[in-house]
């Protein structure tokens, strides 16, 4: 069912239903590596195809130098460690200001010589004129009319000198104004890219921390493995002892308890579906194919295991659930397969069990049984998850006067 969800990188939404958060964050890895593995094939093989057509490079004919410090090491100075240095806003906006000033000084200064030229063109003349007039008709005009009208021409000059200054303060003003928002602007648009690339990098944190999590995962699934090793051959030998005492023993049940990726001999009976089944598929599912291995029973065999449940709800086996630690199995009421629930100190939790194959595992672990009951006394005695706390002890019996998992045998 996992090779199935990684092949097609799609799960029903049916599926993922069934699914508790712990399951739903393997998931997540798996199609997360799944997907970088496309992504390094894919980009390994564009690469060796540009590696055939790859033109030379020309030589540059630029280079770069260094300034070197006393130490002959290159000269470095990280802005903000000193205490006199200022901060990085402060010193965007003097350089912008700096910069705006000296553009409108500049215009300034070009606008004022201009200026100065007409003025000199328009009262040039005037001066002309009245010093020949002064010549000519020295005797007929008196001083002071004469000095009256230079200090009338000289109020005039000064009036338009006057305008002349206020008109290119203003302009400059103006200008100074446009030429700070203009680098304003620049600055706010370099800010918007460094928060961008804050946002990158703390993407790719995430991103790590996501890998070293994945990477704790497969560990805590190795040991889990290498102890279910262990306490299988433990647990052989102690067996084989009883039986030197008791004498012949019977033919013992076959056990995989594996990390290979080998699959129980299936039967071709029914096809495999991941979508939402009913449920008279679902019981004729159980009947054909899983009635005849007996797995809901007891090792002994004798009868059905008090954890065993038929197809219920969620609800309906989280009002079965007691204190901490309880229990149940049930056939799950949506695909073929079936569900672990389990009530824990932070509530109920919800395990799905792959069926395919004839063997059986919590989707997302790689250890595989050969029935439920052996799955059941694995983790007994281990962890379900990787945080080490949830293990199973009290199983889940039926109500009074009721077995819900009595249509699956008639």
């Amino acid at each position: 069912m996992l090779q199935q969800i990684l092949k097609d990188m799609y799960i029903e939404p049916e599926l993922l239903a069934e699914l508790n958060e712990e399951q739903k964050q393997v998931l997540f890895f798996k199609m997360r590596e799944e997907q970088v593995r496309r992504w390094k094939e894919r980009e390994a093989r564009i690469e060796k195809e540009e590696a055939g057509r790859v033109k030379p490079k020309k030589a540059s004919k630029k280079s770069v130098s260094w300034l070197k410090s006393s130490d002959s090491d290159v000269w470095v100075w990280v802005m903000g460690e000193h205490p006199d240095d200022k901060p990085y806003d402060q010193i965007c906006d003097e350089i912008m200001a700096e910069r705006a000033a000296l553009q409108a000084q500049k215009e300034a200064e070009e606008l004022r010589a201009k200026k100065e030229a007409e003025l000199e063109k328009r009262f040039s003349g005037l001066y002309l004129e009245q010093e020949e007039a002064a010549r000519k008709e020295e005797a007929r005009k008196a001083a002071a009319l004469e000095q009256s009208r230079q200090e009338e021409l000289k109020k005039r000059e000064e009036e338009e000198r006057r305008k002349a200054e206020e008109e290119v303060r203003r302009l400059k003003e103006e200008r100074e104004q446009q030429i700070y928002m203009d680098l304003k602007k620049v600055s706010h648009q370099d800010k918007e890219e460094k928060a961008w690339q804050d946002s990158l990098r703390r993407s790719k944190a995430a991103d790590q921390r996501r890998r070293s999590l994945a990477k704790q995962t497969r560990e805590d699934h190795c040991r889990r493995s290498v102890k279910a090793l262990e306490r299988g051959k433990v647990a052989a030998m102690m067996k084989a002892f009883a039986q030197e005492e008791s004498g012949p023993p019977p033919k013992p049940k076959p056990r995989n308890l594996t990390l290979t990726s080998e699959p129980i001999n299936q039967r071709p009976s029914m096809r495999r579906s991941l979508s939402s089944s009913s449920r008279q598929e679902i019981i004729r599912w159980f009947r054909e194919e899983q009635l005849s291995l007996r797995v809901c029973f007891q090792q002994d065999q004798s009868r059905v295991a008090p954890w065993f449940h038929g197809i219920i709800s969620r609800e309906e086996a989280e009002n079965l659930l007691g204190s901490a630690g309880s229990f149940l199995v049930r056939v799950s009421e949506r695909i073929f397969g079936y569900v672990l629930s389990y009530r824990s100190q932070e509530g109920f939790k919800h395990f799905l069990i792959d069926a395919t194959d004839n063997c059986y595992m919590l989707l997302g672990d790689q250890i595989k049984f050969s029935s439920l009951g052996e799955l059941v006394e694995y983790h007994q005695e281990e962890p379900l998850t990787s945080s080490g706390g949830e293990r199973l002890l009290h199983a889940c019996g039926q109500k009074a006067d009721t077995l819900d998992y009595a249509d699956l045998f008639l």
